[in-house]
């Protein structure tokens, strides 16, 4: 096992994935600190979805390791990655259809709830009382992100930005240590986005440690305390947001579509 540094909560060593002969993800390594945001960019194809899956079990690595609180979690499935307190959001909306809001944050609380089949079949006292905190719980997520008006509508029934805030709520359930969200902006107008950026201050202010990928550079460079770029599977640059923004490297991988208003 990995030695684990004393604010190490995530490490990523020297992780490839190759599909077909082609690598997707080329010798990645990198560790994210606990209460930290860090951010994670790169154009079209640069391996950050596929570095998600990897990290948190969907996909295996060809080669290398993923430590999370000083455990190896390759080869763990993604709800057991998920019980030790790592969550994950993803890039395509996954809204339950026939659920209301509230019920959809409550599903995202089934991995800390103790209760068996047979207690929660019968109604047992346990059961109620497990399912009346997890509502409670899932009120207090929807207050925070400004959706407990909206509660016991269809969650399918919300417009566009109040469902990635919803995905965002069901992930917040889950109580987790670390955060990883995909595209977290992706859809939002402006003023969406500025709100999703006092939401994200507010999240690693409670103490959730966040590894974020996002289109939107304005978003990444105001949160990050460190951003990686990957091009071709690849870490190219690491550092400050203002030094990653001027590196030659980052330009050059970037060039075409520019910097400021990057999609990757």
């Amino acid at each position: 096992m990995s030695g684990n540094g004393n604010n190490e909560l995530l490490k990523v060593e020297h992780v490839t994935k190759l599909f077909g002969g082609l690598a997707a993800v080329n010798d990645v390594s990198f560790t994210v600190n606990s209460g930290e945001i860090k951010g994670l960019i790169g154009p079209n194809g640069a391996g950050k979805t596929t570095l998600f899956d990897l990290i948190t079990g969907i996909q295996r690595p060809t080669s290398g390791k993923v430590y999370f609180k000083g455990i190896d979690v390759v080869g763990m499935r993604p709800d057991e990655i998920t019980s030790l307190g790592m969550v994950r959001t993803f890039q395509t909306i996954k809204i339950f259809e026939g659920m209301s809001v509230i019920e959809n944050v409550m599903v995202g609380r089934h991995s800390r709830t103790r209760t068996g089949l047979f207690s929660s079949g019968f109604l047992l006292p346990r059961s109620r009382k497990e399912e009346l905190e997890t509502f409670e719980h899932s009120m207090r997520i929807l207050e925070m992100l400004g959706l407990e008006t909206r509660a016991f509508d269809a969650g399918t029934n919300l417009p566009y930005g109040q469902q990635r805030l919803l995905e965002l709520a069901r992930a917040l359930a889950c109580e987790p240590e670390m955060l990883l969200l995909d595209e977290p902006a992706a859809g939002l107008n402006p003023y969406e986005t500025q709100e999703l950026t006092q939401l994200l201050e507010r999240i690693k202010s409670d103490g959730v440690t966040l590894l974020v990928v996002e289109h939107n550079m304005g978003l990444v460079m105001n949160i990050s305390d460190e951003v990686i770029v990957l091009d071709y599977g690849e870490i190219i640059a690491r550092g400050a947001p203002e030094e990653v923004q001027n590196d030659p490297k980052v330009i050059e991988a970037y060039l075409g579509s520019g910097i400021g208003n990057a999609k990757g």
